[in-house]
Parts: structure tokens; C-alpha cells; sequence
């Protein structure tokens, strides 16, 4: 949308569109100011979440968590549901559709109330895709994890995502078609029409040969899982995917299997940028690599900063990196964090080009090694939440590059009880903190952890999850964008000149 080329009236009613709460009132006849005043933060009305396939292996068990936070404004009506792709859902109220295409699906998970968590489990290799809708009270911020453990096979381990609103491109540098490596690119289309998409693999030598990635379809309301060494013939370790929509819009996720390193999903990285964060890299990583990917033309020079709880450092032996237009480049960043929680910040030697890029971390050794991945991130800003937390076994990592920021965290009821409680931190600048967050008052079940800011430069968020499988250190990591859960309206007058222009 130009907005500098719409008028008022247009603005507004677009806007009115996604909230539901904007209004254009009648002119003061006093007459006054007839200019627009500065735009309200109102919450948006509707939000849509999309579930990968969770595992095809018969040893998978999967839990569901669903979370909305409290939000102000919202009113008091709403509703939020999962159900499996393929199946009609309800109008987030519990009611049949009523476009006559079917019976309403009965919800997987169907939320009961701001500010608790509420979940779901499946077992095994035949769960679908999931769905949802959220509108309503339920709308602003409704985040949903998937979280799966796989006790052996092809990567076997602890694999988590944050189930995703569906859009029109995707990033993923950090898959591979490597030998002893599976990926998956999961697309997830939400709609009554058919969805087009087309796949690019870019290795170290640009972009790789192929006719098969050309003009996908994935079905309406349909879920499709494409093998991304069907693709192409090469056999790379390294590789940046490029998900891109000619019609319609999909969500979509990678899902990275190691045959002897576990595995975990791969969630897409931030929108290409000069400058990058990649918060949260474990303190006992063994093994920690940078993939990055210019799409543009022109090559672009990074310096490499690790964050720290004491300050950045220039990590000795890869104090930068050199990335060709359209080529995958990598950095084998080793024992980076040498015992302690850091961040890594990405910035240009020079001129700034846009970049993307992700971490593929390991924890433990030999046979018992897993693995998890981190992609750049967008800041906190207002307000960002992961669900799925534990009393034991979760840890939030928070990192300011640029300056210091204080931050509220708040850790949500649990799904069967406890009373949330909150707590404030201050992040001095150039520094990561795993932050000591206590668990809700009388937990039970699982808990949400939402981080707010309230002062200061921006902060960037991740949060590892981990579980011991025999003697494998399970884990996965979430990063924490900002939830959008709120949207700009302008306040509005009628002007009837503009019929005369």
C-alpha cells in the first residue's frame, strides 16, 4: 500500500479492515486543525498460525501449547483454534462454517482464556498440519509451539518451532542435502485456493540447477512436505532456501535431520539486512557455524562480534567474513562461547549490504551430539512470547547490541495451574544475559514467558529448551520477534473536497 498516495479516507478504511476499531467520524463544524493526528496503537482482530507436520517417525511424541497474553482494549469476545489441515474450521466461537463447504472440524486445541496456557499431544508419525485462527481478545499476540521428541532414528533429539502466520517469502540459510542429512521444506497453505510457490537452493557456488522447484502446489487448506534432495543432484552441507509465492501465501519451516547429530526445525531468518542478531548461543556449544547468504548483487563484508555477559568480543580467527552475491558463505566459529552465554552480532565492514543468516549449534560429543539452530531475529520491540516452558530445562537469553535496554519478563499462569509473576532486568549494551526468571507460584503444567520492553535500545531474545534423552542433550531454540500484536490507525476525518480533486 503507497500511503502517500491515498487519501484519509482510504488509510483508514484499510486499516479499519485488519482491526475492526477504526472509525472516520463528521468534521467539527467549529471547524479547527483538519490535519491527521498521530495514529493510535490499537490490537489487531484476527491472526492466523500455521503447524508444520510434525514427524514422520512412529516414536515421535508431539505437544501443543497455545498462549495469548493479556492484552489492553481488546474487548471481551474471541476465540482461537487448531485444527488439522484439510478440515473446515469453526469461526473461532465454536460454531459450524457456514460458507457450505463442509462440517466445521473439531478443534486439535481450542484456547479457554488469555493469559494461561492451554494444550494438546499427539503420538507418532501420522499427526497433519495445523491450522489456526485466533480473533477477537485472543488475537493480539496468540503464539503456538510445537515441540517434538523423537527417541531414535534420523534425528532423533528435541525439535521445536513457533507455529507461523503465512506470508509470501521465506529464508532458510543452514539446510543441506548433504549425505547423512534430510531436510524437509514444509509448506503450510491456509486458504480456499490453491497456493504456487517456487523453491531456489543456493550453495557455495550460487544458485543450484533445478526444474522440480519450479511452481509447487500446494492445495487448498493443505499441507506439503518437499525433500529438498529431490531437487537438485548436489551434495552440499551448506545450503540457503529461498521460498518465494507467485499466487496465493504458505507458511514455511525446514526441517533439518542429521542421521548421527539429531536434528531440529529451522525457523526462517529475519528479512535480509546489513545488520544482523543472532541471540542466545548455548554456553556449553561444542560445535557452532555461521551461514549467511547475500541475495543481491553486490558482495557484502561482515565483522563478527560475540555478545557476551561481559561485553562484545572479536571472536580470534573469524573477525570477519567475506560473503559473494548469490553464494552461501560459512564460518566454522568452533567453541565460541568457551563456557559462557554470548550472542552473535553481524554489522558491515563498510558499505552495508543485505544480508541472512543462521547458526547451526551442537551441544555434546561423539555419538551423543545434538543439534539446533538459530536465525537472525527481529528485536523484542513492544512485546514478544514463547510458550512451552518448563519448570526445568528452560532458559531465556536476552542480548542489547547497541545500547543498554530494560525489559519486563513476565512468566505466564501455568496450563494447569500456578499464578504468573513478573520481573524487571536491565541488559547493559554489547552484553547477552541468560536471565534468572523464576517459574509461576505453583506451577503446574507448562508456562509462557513474555518479554516487554520499557526503556533503552533495542533487545533481541531467544529462549533454549532442553531435556535429557538417554544421554543426549536434547534442545531446541526459539528466538522472540516482536508479536505485532498491535497496528498503527490514524485518526481520521471526513473530507468531502477530495471527491472535487
Amino acid at each position: 500500500m503507497n500511503r502517500q498516495t491515498l487519501s484519509l479516507i482510504a488509510g483508514a478504511t484499510a486499516l479499519a479492515a485488519v482491526t475492526g476499531f477504526a472509525v472516520i467520524s463528521t468534521p467539527d463544524t467549529a471547524g479547527g486543525d483538519t490535519n491527521a493526528k498521530a495514529a493510535a496503537q490499537l490490537p489487531v482482530q484476527r491472526t492466523s498460525l500455521l503447524c508444520p507436520q510434525p514427524s514422520t517417525s512412529d516414536l515421535a511424541e508431539t505437544a501443543y501449547t497455545s498462549f495469548t497474553p493479556v492484552t489492553k482494549d481488546t474487548g471481551a469476545e474471541g476465540g482461537a483454534e487448531l485444527v488439522a489441515a484439510g478440515g473446515r474450521p469453526t469461526d473461532a466461537g465454536g460454531k459450524d462454517d457456514k460458507d457450505g463447504k463442509g462440517k466445521a472440524a473439531k478443534p486439535v486445541i481450542e484456547a479457554k482464556e488469555p493469559g494461561r496456557p492451554v494444550t494438546g499431544s499427539t503420538d507418532g508419525g501420522d499427526a497433519p498440519a495445523l491450522i489456526g485462527t485466533a480473533e477477537g481478545k485472543f488475537a493480539p499476540g496468540w503464539t503456538v509451539q510445537e515441540t517434538t521428541e523423537v527417541a531414535a532414528g534420523t534425528g532423533r533429539g528435541l525439535l521445536g518451532v513457533n507455529c507461523t502466520a503465512p506470508d509470501t517469502e521465506f529464508w532458510f540459510p543452514g539446510a543441506a542435502t548433504a549425505a547423512g542429512r534430510t531436510d524437509y521444506v514444509h509448506l503450510v497453505n491456509p486458504d480456499d485456493s490453491a497456493a504456487v510457490v517456487d523453491i531456489e537452493l543456493y550453495g557455495k557456488d550460487g544458485v543450484l540447477k533445478s526444474t522440480v522447484g519450479d511452481g509447487i502446489t500446494v492445495q487448498p487448506r493443505a499441507s506439503e512436505p518437499v525433500l529438498l534432495s529431490t531437487l537438485v543432484a548436489a551434495k552440499e552441507a551448506d545450503l540457503t532456501v529461498h521460498v518465494s509465492v507467485r499466487s496465493g501465501r504458505v507458511a514455511a519451516a525446514v526441517q533439518a535431520l542429521d542421521d548421527k547429530q539429531g536434528g531440529d526445525w529451522l525457523a526462517t531468518a529475519a528479512d535480509p539486512a546489513g545488520s544482523l542478531v543472532l541471540p542466545g548461543i548455548p554456553k556449553d556449544a561444542t560445535s557452532v557455524t555461521l551461514v549467511a547468504f547475500a541475495p543481491g548483487d553486490t558482495d557484502a563484508d561482515l565483522k563478527l562480534r560475540l555478545a557476551s555477559p561481559n561485553g562484545p568480543i572479536t571472536p580470534a580467527g573469524n573477525e570477519t567474513l567475506h560473503i559473494k552475491a548469490g553464494m552461501t558463505a560459512t564460518a566454522d566459529l568452533g567453541q565460541i562461547t568457551r563456557g559462557e552465554e554470548g550472542s552473535l552480532f553481524l554489522a558491515p565492514t563498510g558499505r552495508a549490504v543485505p544480508v541472512v543468516a543462521a547458526l547451526r549449534v551442537v551441544r555434546g560429543k561423539g555419538d551423543n551430539r545434538e543439534t539446533a539452530f538459530i536465525p537472525a531475529t527481529r528485536p523484542v520491540g513492544a512485546r514478544a512470547t514463547v510458550a512451552d516452558n518448563r519448570a526445568k530445562g528452560t532458559t531465556l537469553a536476552l542480548t542489547a547490541p547497541t545500547g543498554t535496554a530494560k525489559v519486563k519478563v513476565t512468566a505466564s499462569a501455568g496450563s494447569g495451574g500456578g499464578e504468573a509473576t513478573s520481573k524487571t532486568f536491565t541488559i547493559k549494551a554489547g552484553t547477552t544475559q541468560h536471565v534468572d526468571m523464576p517459574a509461576p507460584s505453583g506451577l503446574k503444567g507448562t508456562y509462557a514467558l513474555t518479554v516487554e520492553s520499557i526503556s533503552g535500545a533495542p533487545v533481541y531474545a531467544s529462549r533454549l529448551l532442553e531435556s535429557e534423552l538417554d544421554s543426549v542433550p536434547a534442545f531446541t531454540i526459539q528466538t522472540l520477534p516482536d508479536d505485532r500484536g498491535t497496528v498503527a490507525v490514524p485518526k481520521a476525518h471526513q473530507d468531502l473536497s477530495i471527491l472535487q480533486r
